[in-house]
């Protein structure tokens, strides 16, 4: 029986066919060497997910942005950093100057942008704060502690430019999401407590008593809760891997005290922290939430119970079009409230 085509699929040389398999062996040897190698590759793809992500619900609140509210984008707080920009929002009617929220995106420190938040501070600005959206150095083009270092800069310029900028230097707060919440967790920790700062290696640029609080959403703080299996195993591992700096995190013992609920004082400020019921992170909030209280700490969380319905993913607190999100939002707003004034 003859069937079209066959006949020409044996008259293929053998050379040929050894060739195109030696190179469809080479190419896959290239690839596994390069996510075994580096973590860019990896880190390349889940930047353009997170990113395609974060662009996504900032875009969604834009209807939701007051018309009062004012802007200053892309104030450069460091001549020499590149990275060093951030952007500032107040409600245009203020005739002070207002207590002031320093936000940090999240982004597992290897994506995000502060334009990202930019809707969602614009409306926390329209609730009577100067808020303030603080770009740094990702990973895996930077490691730890840089952009602690980065931010430590940025306090120090707003306090210096607080009048222009029409920010109440004693009445600041640090928030921030995901990774962010990390970032401003860890920068509360080292403007509360000497010996910790002096173990990072940053020398506060605010005294304590500048800090009022701290806005912590569905943030990452215990590398010792971090799976490294599982669905999102590869994930994670390339988030530790870009951020140290190390592949394996457990050979070189690095970010040693990324781990806050081991490192916390009673000195911590006032905190405002919230997960969603679904959220991979979820031990992590509660593991700091715990460490907090039990060191005195003043405290306001909002946890979900387990069976919640709709499940609250990750970010759960931008999506303003759920009751949960709006929920947050008010907590967050009656939280700066009480501890601003």
């Amino acid at each position: 029986m003859y069937i079209p085509g066959i006949s020409r699929l044996f008259d293929i040389p053998v050379k040929a066919v050894l060739w195109v398999l030696i190179t469809v062996v080479a190419c896959c040897a290239m690839v596994y060497a390069a996510l075994e190698l580096s973590p860019w590759p990896s880190a390349y793809v889940y930047r353009w997910w997170m990113d395609h992500g974060g662009e996504g619900l900032n875009l969604a609140l834009e209807e939701l942005v007051p018309p009062e509210v004012g802007e200053r984008l892309d104030y450069r707080y460091d001549a020499n950093d590149p990275d060093a920009l951030l952007d500032v929002y107040f409600p245009e009617s203020a005739t002070r100057a207002l207590p002031a929220i320093v936000w940090l995106h999240g982004g597992g420190f290897l994506a995000g942008d502060k334009r990202q938040v930019g809707n969602y501070l614009r409306i926390l600005a329209g609730r009577g704060y100067t808020t303030v959206a603080v770009n740094y150095s990702l990973a895996p083009g930077a490691h730890y502690p840089e952009p602690l270092h980065q931010l430590n800069t940025a306090l120090a310029f707003l306090v210096r430019n607080a009048t222009q900028l029409r920010i109440d230097p004693e009445r600041l707060f640090l928030a921030g999401d995901s990774a962010g919440a990390q970032l401003a967790a860890q920068m509360a920790n080292i403007v509360s407590s000497p010996g910790y700062a002096k173990a990072v290696g940053v020398v506060p640029s605010i005294r304590r008593e500048q800090l009022r609080g701290v806005v912590l959403h569905c943030g990452i703080y215990d590398l010792g809760l971090v799976k490294f299996a599982g669905s999102y195993g590869h994930f994670m591992r390339t988030i530790v891997w870009s951020y140290s700096g190390a592949k394996e995190f457990g050979e070189k013992a690095r970010l040693p005290e990324f781990s806050l609920p081991r490192h916390v004082t009673a000195d911590f400020p006032p905190a405002f922290i919230s997960v969603g019921n679904a959220d991979a992170l979820l031990p992590h909030s509660r593991a700091l939430a715990d460490a907090l209280v039990k060191r005195g700490v003043r405290v306001d969380t909002l946890f979900f119970p387990e069976d919640y319905r709709p499940a609250l993913p990750h970010e759960y607190q931008f999506h303003l079009d759920t009751g949960a999100g709006r929920e947050a939002l008010e907590h967050t707003v009656r939280f700066l409230k009480a501890t601003a004034y």
